[in-house]
């Protein structure tokens, strides 16, 4: 399996960006897609994800901000980032657990907030 994200750049401080991972490859099914980040000198955290039947949980720092959806047929996820801050600068890694309950990375997309 291999997760290809893309769409992440730079922003000035309440501007938007929107990412997008595909998945490709065999896998059984998925039971949740989503965004993990990761600072500088910070540990990996839970952004957004979603499961196939459209249930969505998000982080406390980015709801009413970011807005996750997929397209199951197309194992795509996305995610809409508006109202950004500088405290989302991250890489922004995507995220499929199978039905084997494994989880896929995407090799991270970069995502800089200025102020």
């Amino acid at each position: 399996v291999q997760l290809q994200a893309s769409g992440g750049g730079s922003v000035q401080a309440g501007g938007s960006l929107r990412l997008s991972c595909v998945a490709s490859g065999s896998f059984r099914s998925i039971n949740r897609m989503g965004w993990f980040r990761q600072a500088p000198g910070k540990q990996r955290e839970l952004v957004a994800d979603i499961t196939p039947g459209g249930n969505a949980k998000y982080a406390d720092f980015v709801k009413g901000r970011f807005t996750t959806s997929s397209d199951n047929a197309k194992n795509t996820v996305s995610l809409q980032m508006n109202s950004l801050e500088p405290d989302d600068t991250a890489v922004y890694y995507c995220n499929f657990n199978d039905g084997w309950n494994t989880n896929h990375w995407g090799q991270g997309t970069l995502v800089t907030v200025s102020s």
